[in-house]
């Protein structure tokens, strides 16, 4: 193990970023050469008087940059790059845009980082209603989807209806799934370099993909009640954004629902600064909540986007968007350019779930599902500070002293369970520290594997630190 020690007098930013910055420099220069052990997290957060946290996010960072790698029961070593596999060798771009996943799901692990649908059979209907159209829309299937049918519009219409409100069926854009609307609809009211306004924590595959895009993220402050709406004025006042992604509803990763008067004054706000708004209602149309939606406080504005992934059926990718009047065919034409078109058979199968109720049925027991599970959750976690909502598929979880997200997150990963630490949800570079991960519990198979993942997550909780080995 080596003696060395971090020069953290240069640069700005986080302690752990500058850390981070630290080890590279002295991979580069030759000060840690390929082999050479980093200190234990433990020894180096006391010598340069830092919390153990910081040191965790530190080494995270350098083992994403492909710098070193973690071995169980040996430590943190320097990667000779010139051996390294090619999986190990990651971009800059790659890091900087993936965020802290990792870029392949390793095998074997507890699935608490993703919250597709669950298993509930419906894979049985698909393939029924698949076989289906293969029999009655052969050319259709074998060529691109050039006409849209006008069952694919109702059914949006029918989905994303809520709460007295209903979009026209001719302001609907059947999409490939609700990133993919998000994604079309900033690329067709924005231009490169223009503003996006995204809560501090949120959906980040959106804020990622509008930076390759060219568009500049911007932050608005949210607090337990979802976005500030004075915040949301000074941003729009100062920073004059073209744009705000929202999700007023079951936010994601927090679960925070806005009330009815904060919505009414970020319509307004946004109404007057000439912004426009996107609804994510993925979550929130599983909750039952019946605050009106942003849709019908601000319907000339306002782009609402759902679809079947979090509650039907992930891999059939069917998604729509209800745009204000007059913007339906711009952001049909824009998707079909980023996407390269909507796959026939996967469109038709989504409105045909929908049309024939079976997406309903597949969501309530869905929703039924969920609700046994969350029951689970807060058996397994009860005394610890958490946030769920019976009718989502995750929870927002604090770690208690001396844990930090990160740290846990890796903590987890060693003991076989993959969950998603704060930074995953950050739409930028910030110094706010929540304490928080997200544990997803749509995926495990069964209750049997849902109560082994809760009950290492309560152990390593219980133990603290010291049951993790400093490892990456």
């Amino acid at each position: 193990m080596t003696n060395w020690l971090p020069d953290l007098s240069h640069g700005s930013g986080p302690v752990y970023m500058r850390l981070a910055d630290s080890i590279e420099s002295a991979i580069a220069s030759g000060a840690l050469p390929a082999g050479s052990k980093l200190p234990p997290q433990r020894n180096l957060a006391y010598d340069i008087g830092v919390t153990i946290g910081t040191i965790g996010r530190a080494y995270a960072l350098v083992h994403e940059r492909g710098l070193v790698a973690g071995e169980v029961g040996r430590g943190t070593y320097v990667i000779d790059r010139n051996q390294a596999s090619p999986s190990e060798q990651v971009d800059p771009l790659t890091i900087s845009l993936g965020g802290t996943r990792a870029i392949d799901a390793p095998p074997n692990k507890i699935r608490f980082d993703t919250t597709a649908a669950p298993d509930l059979g419906q894979g049985r209907i698909i393939g029924r209603i698949l076989g289906e159209i293969g029999e009655q829309h052969m050319s259709e299937v074998s060529s691109y989807s050039r006409t849209f049918p006008q069952n694919w519009f109702t059914a949006g219409r029918t989905w994303l209806s809520r709460n007295g409100w209903s979009p026209d069926a001719a302001n609907i854009v059947p999409t490939s799934g609700v990133h993919a609307a998000a994604i079309a609809i900033i690329s067709a009211v924005s231009s490169p370099g223009d503003k996006i306004v995204f809560e501090n924590l949120t959906y980040t595959q959106v804020s990622r993909s509008a930076r390759i895009l060219g568009r500049r993220t911007i932050i608005v402050d949210s607090d337990e009640h979802g976005v500030i709406p004075e915040d949301f004025e000074r941003v729009c006042h100062q920073q004059h954004p073209k744009l705000a992604f929202l999700m007023p509803t079951a936010h994601n990763p927090t679960l925070a629902t806005m009330p009815l008067d904060r919505r009414q004054a970020i319509a307004e706000i946004a109404r007057r600064h000439g912004v426009w708004l996107i609804e994510d209602d993925l979550y929130g149309g599983m909750t039952g909540d019946t605050t009106p939606l942003l849709a019908s406080l601000a319907p000339e504005r306002t782009f609402l986007i759902n679809g079947l992934s979090k509650s039907v059926a992930a891999g059939v990718r069917g998604g729509w968007a209800a745009c204000p009047p007059h913007f339906a065919q711009r952001i049909k034409v824009t998707h079909k350019m980023i996407t390269g078109g909507l796959p026939f058979i996967l469109a038709e199968t989504a409105a045909r779930l929908v049309e024939s109720g079976e997406a309903h049925s597949v969501r309530a027991a869905s929703v039924k599902e969920l609700a046994r599970r969350e029951a689970i959750v807060r058996e397994h976690l009860a005394g610890f500070d958490f946030v769920s909502h019976p009718h989502a598929p995750f929870l927002w979880l604090k770690v208690p002293d001396p844990w930090h997200s990160g740290t846990f997150k890796n903590a987890a990963y060693q003991e076989g369970v993959l969950i998603d630490d704060e930074d995953e949800f950050k739409s930028a570079r910030s110094e706010r520290v929540y304490h928080r991960v997200r544990v997803s519990f749509s995926s495990p198979a069964d209750v049997t594997e849902l109560s082994r993942g809760l009950t290492t997550l309560r152990r390593l909780l219980e133990s603290g630190v010291s049951s993790y080995d400093s490892e990456v």
